[in-house]
């Protein structure tokens, strides 16, 4: 299929996860530059009115930018499939894998790659058996620093670095607000990066590493989403041997997820210059702060023609 059959193309953005606002964001940014690139493009919300829309005026492919839960969980591909449109990026069963933290850090250990030691610990677990007796064997077994985020999420929602025992029960209660399960990892301190990988149609090959670098110390919810609140290097300031390692990192996640289109993996590279695995978003932001088409941009890719070019992929593949 050529980029002249793209005759209708809609962006899936919205939903009604914390992160809805973003996505929005990140669907305004795709249509605006699909538009500027000649196709003709709509955002459609996820909500009720969805799938009879797409019925009624079946899309040559959607690209999907909805953000947390059903988003990223493979819900909304299923319901792709179930309507017959193609789509841009991973099926329903790689988002599952890569949206489940846990799963994904066993998926890419089991693939040779390093990711800080942790704990998954659902609610019940602290009431059950008594949140203090809990919470001393975590840090007997993991040490101190800690990070603790929701194991199903995105957005460094509900996630916080704790430094002292005394931080790590209110960090655990800020966990819960977001869900159910509490990932809880050794901190690694060094160099936080994003690693995307994009197929362009010759296969997953890795963007240049962006280097990120919050102004208040955390890469939190407003230091994503907020201009000038951090700083970005693209490409990242690393050795060219952590560069290399960080790049085949991202290429093996994404490889042993079994993911398709686009991925961005979130990594650090401690001071001794080894790569750690954090976790890996299906649905990357594609916002003005969004490291992806940072990423794109660093590599000589124009945003646009990057998402017309993935479209196209995509119809080709058909449903």
């Amino acid at each position: 299929m050529t980029v002249t059959e793209l005759d209708h193309v809609v962006v899936l953005a919205g939903g009604l996860s914390p992160e809805r606002d973003v996505s929005l964001r990140s669907g305004r940014r795709v249509r605006d530059a699909l538009e500027e690139a000649g196709v003709d493009a709509r955002i459609a919300d996820a909500d009720a009115a969805l799938i009879p829309a797409l019925l009624a005026d079946r899309p040559s492919a959607v690209f999907p930018v909805v953000h947390g839960s059903y988003g990223e969980d493979g819900a909304i591909r299923e319901i792709l499939d179930l309507v017959g449109v193609p789509y841009v990026g991973s099926v329903a069963s790689a988002c599952r894998a890569a949206f489940d933290k846990p799963t994904a850090k066993a998926l890419v250990a089991a693939a040779g790659i390093a990711t800080p030691s942790s704990v998954a610990l659902p609610r019940e677990i602290f009431h059950d058996l008594g949140a203090t007796a809990v919470i001393e064997r975590v840090i007997t077994r993991l040490g101190l620093p800690l990070f603790v985020k929701p194991a199903r999420g995105g957005s460094s929602l509900g996630a916080s670095p704790v430094r002292t025992a005394a931080e790590l029960p209110t960090a655990i209660v800020s966990c819960f607000a977001y869900g159910d399960t509490a990932l809880i990892e050794r901190l690694i301190e060094g160099t936080e990066i994003a690693v995307s990988v994009v197929d362009l149609g010759d296969g997953p090959r890795p963007l240049p590493a962006v280097e990120i670098v919050p102004g208040a110390g955390q890469y939190d919810y407003a230091a994503r989403y907020t201009a000038g609140q951090t700083e970005f290097y693209a490409p990242a300031r690393l050795p060219d041997a952590a560069a290399d390692a960080a790049a085949k990192a991202a290429t093996c996640a994404h490889s042993a997820l079994g993911l398709r289109d686009i991925s961005r993996t979130d990594m650090i590279v401690s001071d001794s210059g080894e790569v750690h695995f954090l976790e890996v978003n299906v649905s990357p932001g594609m916002t003005e702060t969004s490291t992806l088409p940072m990423a794109l941009d660093a590599a000589g890719h124009r945003f646009g023609t990057a998402c017309l070019t993935l479209l196209d992929l995509a119809a080709s593949r058909g449903h």
